[in-house]
């Protein structure tokens, strides 16, 4: 349990989050090229820590050894820790390490420690991002250029292949075509394409005859 709970991993960053009561006041995120995290009571400082003890001004909160982080402890905290799934409890006294009337504590992989004095509490652990992104390699950079080229490439080609007057003339005069095989099939379809035929005389006298007998109206009549 100790070799695993003293287990860490150097090249990882740190993760602070400070408590009032139950409430989240604070978080502060320090990436993995730190070596040092200082705390002060000012909010130029790189842990704007308030409402600790602090022996000097800036603190030595944490520094990076060979096996990962070291969390100094103000003078006047209370110090708890767990592993990952488990509940805190206080630092074994035998796992601090005293230097010159000072303690510290090795923060292992997955460890989470808790530092509180009075109402505040302040949460240590690893950050999330334990890996450095290494230099981009020539392959990289060769995927990098031909996305740069197609990239680049796309509004010139639109520019090249684009439309001309000639292109935009011939496909309005194609629009126009087809709209009109659409009506000439509509008007197939309704009986409407035999071209009409002038009326004959026989024809037009027939539609005389069958309006009935005729009638004379007198040219004026009288009511009384």
């Amino acid at each position: 349990m100790l070799t695993r709970e003293m287990s860490t991993k150097p090249d990882g960053g740190l993760y602070f989050e400070l408590y009032w009561g139950e409430n989240l006041a604070e978080a502060w995120s320090y990436g993995p090229e730190l070596e040092k995290v200082l705390a002060a009571p000012d909010e130029q400082a790189p842990l704007p820590l308030y409402g600790f003890t602090l022996p000097e001004e800036p603190f030595l909160m944490a520094e990076r050894t060979q096996g990962g982080w070291r969390i100094h402890l103000p003078p006047k905290v209370q110090a708890e820790r767990k592993a990952r799934g488990a509940s805190f409890a206080p630092v074994p006294s035998e796992h601090l390490v005293q230097d010159q009337g000072r303690a510290s504590v090795v923060l292992g992989e997955g460890m989470t420690l808790r530092l509180t004095e009075g109402q505040l509490s302040l949460l240590v652990q690893a950050s999330v991002v334990k890996e450095r992104v290494g230099p981009l390699q020539w392959k990289d950079l060769g995927w990098l250029a031909i996305v740069g080229v197609l990239f680049l490439s796309l509004p010139v080609g639109f520019l090249l292949a684009g439309p001309t007057p000639e292109r935009a003339a011939e496909s309005n005069a194609r629009a126009l075509q087809q709209a009109a095989d659409k009506e000439a099939a509509r008007r197939k379809d309704m009986g409407l394409d035999t071209p009409m035929r002038p009326i004959t005389d026989a024809e037009r006298a027939q539609q005389q005859t069958d309006g009935g007998p005729e009638v004379h109206v007198p040219a004026s009549f009288r009511v009384r």
